[in-house]
């Protein structure tokens, strides 16, 4: 094994992509040693759904013709990526977790993953998620639940849970996964990494399995904000934002006190509340009080059902029809609950959902980006979920409460670790804010250390 690719997976992807671009590291070398970790690892079958050997083999070969030759495609040429396996790649199984979608292998590459690689980066493979992306725990008994980093006795958050876990475990230096209600921003913050929730719009769905065509997106997890910033140019094929200094002083954040802390355990209060403390110390302006408009979504969203149950019926009720029981019994229930909700209620709720969309941006112009805990308790037990229904379903929705109002009302969001296991900050800022997120969260980040628990 080369000793210097293996002591790269400890590096951050910037530091990588820097390294391959100066000659220092060779991009097939990292790779392998990414490969020989994942194969060597205990719970890597519990992670990925399937590696990519060849495919990944000849882009490292690519990549590592371009760097001898000075012409790297870009910041991240050569750096291995894990894929959701919601991501179609060509010629390899793309199942979304669920059995229902057995052996389903698309002709072409998703839209992000095509343009990931004409920007030089390398697919390690799929990882696994919770069925359909439709959970916010991480659940999945039909095929794989990914560990916790801080215990494999908790579930690891999702839907993005193989993502969050490729990354926990140093099994991939970037990890591509999906937000419809959370599903980026729950395993980031429950395994202590950075998770971007991209505005609907920003980056193109094609040939990413649906769930809720109208709230679904595509978005990173990283082991920093300068690896999320990179990995969004990755996708974009945009340049990356710039992240500027980081002062903490250029900061203005204001905690909704009324929503977001309800229910909230002791430690991740302790955690949220130790950050905005640093914060403020450092010359963050953090202000509090109410935010209305999270308060009506959440009313919409109680009254009406959840969009995204309706849509994902759309998507998905002829198949789960015409295949009863394939699903795990409590994601098939959730999907039944959108076959409940009738066509004339469904537009009712997007008209008015429309309308506090209008307001919450309103609201958020003279109060710079909205704060509140990413999750507002600790990752429960696996097999505690497994065996009692209620506590799944309760469990489920309070784990997506704070951030499914961030979809429903088309905003962007960030999550940055705190230092606290498992309390991640959520910074919400505007449709299309993902700049300012970015540099935020740069900010916030040095402010708070180096995020990430070793």
């Amino acid at each position: 094994m080369d000793a210097t690719a293996d002591a790269a997976r400890g590096w951050s992807a910037a530091d990588q992509g820097r390294a391959i671009a100066a000659g220092r590291l060779d991009p097939v070398a990292l790779f392998e040693a990414y490969l020989d970790a994942i194969l060597s690892h205990p719970a890597a079958g519990l992670i990925y759904a399937r590696l990519t050997p060849d495919r990944g083999r000849a882009e490292a070969e690519a990549a590592r013709t371009r760097a001898l030759d000075g012409r790297t495609l870009g910041p991240l040429d050569g750096v291995p990526v894990s894929w959701k396996d919601l991501f179609d790649t060509a010629g390899v199984a793309t199942e979304s977790g669920s059995r229902l979608l057995a052996g389903r292998t698309p002709t072409a590459d998703a839209a992000v993953l095509a343009q990931a690689t004409a920007a030089g980066s390398v697919c390690l493979g799929k990882t696994h998620l919770s069925e359909l992306a439709f959970s916010g725990l991480g659940v999945n008994p039909m095929t794989a639940t990914p560990p916790n980093r801080h215990g494999a006795a908790l579930v690891p958050g999702g839907s993005s849970s193989g993502a969050a876990a490729s990354l926990a475990f140093g099994l991939a230096p970037l990890a591509m996964g999906s937000d419809t209600g959370g599903s980026v921003r729950i395993p980031a913050a429950w395994n202590d990494l950075v998770g971007l929730k991209t505005t609907v719009g920003l980056l193109p769905l094609t040939g990413c399995v649906p769930l809720a065509p109208s709230l679904d997106t595509v978005g990173p997890l990283a082991r920093s904000v300068e690896d999320t910033a990179l990995a969004l140019g990755l996708l974009s094929g945009e340049a990356a934002p710039a992240l500027g200094e980081g002062d903490p002083a250029s900061l203005t954040l204001h905690v909704s006190e009324t929503l977001g802390f309800d229910g909230i355990e002791e430690g991740i209060a302790a955690g949220i509340e130790g950050a905005l403390t640093r914060l403020s110390a450092a010359g963050a302006t953090v202000t509090r009080g109410p935010f209305t408009a999270f308060a009506e979504a959440l009313e919409i969203a109680a009254a009406l059902s959840p969009v995204v149950t309706v849509e994902g019926w759309q998507c998905w009720g002829e198949t789960i029809e015409a295949h009863p029981d394939t699903l795990y019994p409590m994601i098939e229930a959730r999907f039944r609950q959108g076959a409940k909700v009738s066509a004339e209620n469904h537009a009712e709720a997007l008209i008015r959902l429309k309308a506090v969309r209008d307001r919450a941006v309103g609201e958020m112009g003279d109060r710079g980006l909205i704060v509140m805990p990413t999750v507002p308790f600790a990752p429960p037990r696996l097999t505690a979920l497994l065996t009692d229904e209620s506590y799944y379903v309760s469990r489920n929705l309070r784990a997506l409460g704070n951030t499914r109002v961030v979809n429903l009302l088309g905003l962007s969001a960030i999550t940055i670790p705190t230092g606290t296991p498992h309390a991640g900050l959520m910074l919400i800022g505007p449709p299309m804010a993902e700049a300012t997120l970015l540099r935020a969260g740069h900010a916030v980040e040095r402010a708070l250390g180096s995020g990430a628990i070793a």
